[in-house]
């Protein structure tokens, strides 16, 4: 019965929750109990707030007996990515430097999730500053896919799909800078959103609040169903005044906009988005899922996408970009909380410092060109876009690889190790709302997705556009194989 309740969607935890048919603590007991028997599997979480949970679960369950007024997400649990404050909860980055920092404050969306009443089992693991697209880190290791123990989580939000995807909570945030919410979500078969820049404000915690436009970094939910993430998304977004960019209120509710009828669907399609290198069966079932969409209502027809120069050209501007990035990084953790990240003495990954360290080498010239790169970017994506209600790729050129690879290959073709194997980073410079939903899986039993993209500030289509996809090809039902569950530990 637990093991029932880790798998039981958000939306009808929630709803019972609030009728009383079931108590937050059996809730909260139940997560914790399979935390403590398959998280040393995963390592999806690297701390575990169980103390500081099960006395929120009482407080939960009082108050419902009470009769108080209660938020969405009363006594639902949820993980947070470890690049995430919270407050009197260790907080390290999976850096080595910040192993045992504990914050003082939440950071704004997770001060909203604890005014709608969700309970925080925990943080879970990303690469250091969520440098990578695989999930490991000096301080905790490596988390683990729950399809398969041997392979990679992707990343940045490896922990957190990890997570989701092996019952260990029904919801997770995750953010988002060259794919790090739709890169795990896809690898782990779970539902990632990254919905309008600005959408979910990343609140007074940085020095530097316009440092999240280099690229354009997103937090979102991840989850098992649409409705799920839907339910999230109303209780995290709207407006911040400590966040330039933080976007106004939208007229209809996420978790209302799915119970809108869509009819006539156009989607585009790209399978390799301009030139990405695609494996046979990440075509061949992106491809399935599009016959089936296309024996709907909706209209699917091939996308017309030609980007200016070449591949490496559009990498090179990303990179350049990021490294620019992590000079304000740099600078936001020498004022707080006063470490140096260049100092001798700093504990920190070489390709950290070495990303600082050519950050500050840029030349105002170089960073010209890589924004006009951007923008040739952002311009055909629009385009593209302009002609449909959906845009679809695949989300990855690949299943998940084998977690001691280092130069991961797309049917025996080498690619650039950090997202020659993605197809998500153009979007972190174009600013477009993307899902990664999960359509199937490979021979081996990989999951793979699908990414869908939207129009800019038209994050409610994608969501009703991946509900869509999620009734034409549900995955509910769907979990990790035998490995990880109790007749195994």
């Amino acid at each position: 019965m637990s093991d029932d309740l880790c798998f039981t969607p958000a939306t009808e935890l929630a709803d019972r929750i609030q009728t009383g048919d079931l108590s937050p603590v059996t809730v909260i007991d139940a997560f914790l109990d399979r935390i403590d028997r398959i998280n040393d599997h995963l390592t999806a979480y690297v701390t575990v707030c169980e103390e500081s949970a099960r006395s929120e679960a009482v407080l939960a369950e009082q108050a419902v007996e009470r009769g108080d007024k209660l938020g969405p997400l009363h006594g639902i649990p949820i993980a947070i990515k470890d690049l995430t404050r919270v407050n009197g909860v260790r907080t390290t980055f999976g850096s080595p430097s910040f192993a045992e920092y504990i914050p003082t404050a939440d950071d704004t969306v997770v001060t909203r999730l604890r005014d709608a009443g969700a309970i925080i089992l925990g943080k879970t693991n990303t690469p250091e500053f969520g440098r990578k697209t695989v999930t490991e880190n000096p301080v905790f290791g490596a988390s683990t896919n729950p399809w398969d123990l041997t392979r990679t989580t992707g990343g940045s939000s490896g922990g957190s799909a990890a997570a989701v995807a092996a019952g260990l909570a029904p919801l997770a945030l995750g953010s988002d800078a060259a794919g790090s919410i739709r890169i795990p979500s896809s690898a782990c078969g779970v539902y990632g959103l990254m919905p309008d820049f600005g959408r979910v404000p990343h609140g007074s915690s940085n020095v530097d609040a316009y440092e999240n436009s280099l690229p354009y970094t997103y937090l979102g939910p991840i989850a098992r169903t649409v409705g799920d993430a839907a339910l999230m998304m109303d209780v995290i977004t709207g407006p911040d005044s400590n966040d330039p960019f933080s976007l106004p209120e939208t007229n209809t509710s996420y978790r209302d906009s799915l119970e809108e009828e869509i009819s006539n669907l156009s989607i585009g399609y790209s399978i390799d988005f301009g030139e990405s290198v695609i494996s046979t069966e990440v075509q061949s079932a992106v491809e399935s899922a599009l016959e089936r969409l296309s024996q709907t209502s909706a209209i699917v027809e091939a996308a017309n996408i030609s980007f200016e120069g070449t591949w490496e050209e559009r990498h090179d501007a990303l990179e350049l970009i990021l490294q620019s990035r992590y000079v304000g990084l740099y600078e936001n953790l020498k004022r707080d909380p006063d470490i140096d990240l260049l100092a001798d003495d700093t504990e920190v990954t070489p390709e950290v410092r070495s990303r600082i360290q050519k950050g500050l080498q840029i030349g105002t010239r170089e960073l010209a060109e890589a924004r006009r790169v951007r923008t040739s970017i952002f311009r055909e994506i629009q385009e593209a876009v302009s002609h449909f209600d959906i845009l679809a790729t695949p989300t990855l050129g690949r299943t998940a690889f084998e977690l001691d690879t280092d130069h991961p290959t797309v049917d025996g073709v080498t690619v650039h190790p950090m997202h020659g194997w993605t197809l998500t980073w153009l979007l972190n410079l174009s600013g477009n709302p993307a899902a990664s939903v999960p359509i199937g899986f490979s021979d081996e039993g990989l999951p793979i997705g699908m990414q869908l993209i939207g129009s800019r500030f038209d994050d409610q289509t994608v969501l009703m556009a991946s509900s869509f996809v999620e009734q034409t090809l549900p995955w509910d039902g769907f979990y990790p194989p035998t490995a990880i569950t109790e007749s195994d530990e």
